[in-house]
């Protein structure tokens, strides 16, 4: 018989972390774990945790529901339809029951990444802010040797965004450093083509969801005359079925999309929309919502067996004072599971 329980686990950034939406200063986490009655010193941990504002599930229920998962966690294990509404629990949940029938703790997919002797290839992510503090992110992480940055953008006057975009081009070439940007749906209906095009000039790989989720026939438009490709992200979340998978993006035709478990549903709902954007040629990566540790190393070691090529948005342990000591480490742009460094859990 399984069973469950989980604590709250709010985690604290170490500086505001700002977006479009607003100014993150902490995230709402649980740690969720799972055992069963036969062998109940073995246990598997999931991380459930939500975005202000942007998870579907970020409702004033939530707790309840997390107890009422745990409480009846056989009947929900067998039966993940129950969690459609609840992508961030069925996530916590289906990586708990993953860590729980591995061979190892925290090994959920073993590979060359959990032995220690392959990396992945991260982006350096840069927070919204005054130009200032934008630029000190830039250097720290084109010091610190990342080829591929992702710039938030939306908050400034989009003349200093773009300015702070040319110094780095102007410096860094297209060949020498991967340059991406989110918008996080911050432009509207009526200057994002303008908008697109200026960006564009800039030799960008590509730009997440410019115009806010929702607005499919705009965004529609925008994917078939955008001279900068356009990743959808935002635009992805509260969609369950294949059908409706197939038919956002047979309707939009990104160039790409960002898959983010957390917000999605789960793995295997993120591995549906990797089956769907593959029939239409459409591109994809993976991205971390600002999990933890466990759930970072969860979608990490997913990321890895997909074995895809692309340069993933995984680089988000160290935003955090309380962050979960861990294998996880990153070196340079890589980030990589030193199995001789212990979990320190509690």
């Amino acid at each position: 018989m399984l069973r469950s329980d989980y604590i709250y686990y709010p985690l604290q950034f170490k500086r505001p972390g700002g977006t479009s939406r607003g100014v993150l200063h902490t995230k709402k986490s649980w740690l969720i774990r799972v055992w069963d009655d036969s062998h109940p010193d073995k246990k598997g941990v999931g991380e459930c945790s939500i975005i202000d504002g942007l998870s579907i599930d970020d409702v004033p229920e939530y707790d309840q529901k997390l107890a009422d998962v745990c409480q009846t966690v056989e009947t929900v294990a067998t039966a993940g339809v129950l969690l459609d509404g609840w992508p961030s629990i069925r996530f916590g949940l289906e990586t708990a029951l993953h860590d729980l029938r591995g061979s190892s703790p925290f090994i959920l997919y073993p590979s060359p990444f959990t032995e220690g002797r392959d990396s992945i290839p991260i982006n350096g992510l840069i927070w919204m802010g005054e130009a200032p503090f934008m630029k000190a992110q830039i250097r720290e992480k084109l010091e610190a040797g990342f080829g591929c940055l992702k710039l938030k953008i939306g908050a400034l006057d989009f003349q200093n965004e773009l300015e702070i975009l040319k110094e780095i081009r102007r410096e860094y070439a297209k060949s020498d450093l991967e340059l991406r940007v989110d918008a996080n749906g911050a432009f509207s209906p009526s200057d994002a083509a303008e908008k697109l095009k200026r960006l564009a000039e800039l030799d960008l790989h590509s730009i997440e969801q410019p115009v806010r989720a929702g607005q499919t026939d705009c965004m529609a438009l925008l994917c078939r005359e955008s001279p900068l490709p356009i990743a959808l992200d935002e635009e992805l979340i509260g969609i369950t079925s294949r059908e409706e998978m197939q038919g956002l993006l047979k309707t939009v035709q990104p160039r790409y999309i960002i898959l983010k478990p957390a917000l999605l549903g789960g793995i295997h709902k993120a591995e549906e929309w990797i089956a769907c954007a593959s029939q239409l040629s459409i591109g994809w990566w993976v991205t971390s919502a600002l999990e933890s540790n466990i759930g970072l190393n969860a979608i990490a070691q997913w990321t890895y067996s997909l074995k895809s090529a692309m340069i993933h948005g995984l680089g988000t342990g160290s935003l955090y004072t309380n962050n979960i000591p861990s294998p996880l480490t990153l070196t340079s742009d890589r980030l990589s599971y030193d199995p001789q460094k212990p979990w320190q859990l509690g």
